[in-house]
């Protein structure tokens, strides 16, 4: 696939199938984000794979993120909680993404963008081997919980989200764009 095949086909995936993602795939993925820009070479970047353990973990930190937003009867919530678990258990793999901090403002905002260059080369690599991803930045993410679970200390990193890999079950219709002239200004 060239490179520009990809960019264009590339969907955020939301369904896997059952397929198990092997470890060169994921690794092949996560390496090419190392390869993306970053000012004053801070690579700022961390990728933690969870195991079965850690995905249990973090599925039960999400079922209780949407415990905490509902309004329903108890039998509803038991079963939205269920669903919450059930949603993150689906996908094949997940990789958390950090991104380091130095209490540096300006350098804070420049690793930022370097993370999201990182996680868009991710992205791509995973579409070029055949794998789809969704980077989801959900609420529960902030959560101190889900930082102690991951062993993440937020003075010194954040979590920019985490990346869920597998082979797509489905694979949606491009959402329309804006033309490039509708979002393109040329200046004297």
């Amino acid at each position: 696939m060239n490179l520009f095949d990809a960019i264009l086909t590339r969907r955020t995936i939301k369904e896997f199938t059952d397929q198990p993602v092997p470890d060169d795939l994921l690794h092949q993925a996560l390496d090419a984000g190392r390869w993306a820009q970053n000012h004053r070479m801070t690579e700022p970047w961390r990728f933690l794979i969870l195991g079965p353990q850690s995905r249990q973990a973090i599925a039960a930190i999400n079922g209780d993120a949407v415990l905490e937003k509902a309004r329903a009867d108890a039998g509803m919530l038991a079963k939205m909680r269920t669903d919450a678990e059930a949603k993150i258990l689906s996908k094949p793999r997940i990789v958390a993404v950090t991104c380091c901090l130095c209490g540096n403002k300006e350098v804070e905002q420049e690793d930022y963008a370097a993370v999201s260059c990182a996680v868009q080369n991710i992205q791509l690599a995973a579409w070029g081997l055949g794998l789809g991803m969704q980077w989801t930045t959900s609420g529960f993410t902030t959560w101190p919980d889900t930082y102690a679970l991951l062993g993440v200390d937020p003075a010194q990193e954040m979590i920019a989200g985490l990346l869920y890999f597998g082979f797509p079950a489905a694979v949606p219709d491009p959402k329309p764009r804006k033309s490039l002239a509708e979002v393109t200004r040329t200046l004297p």
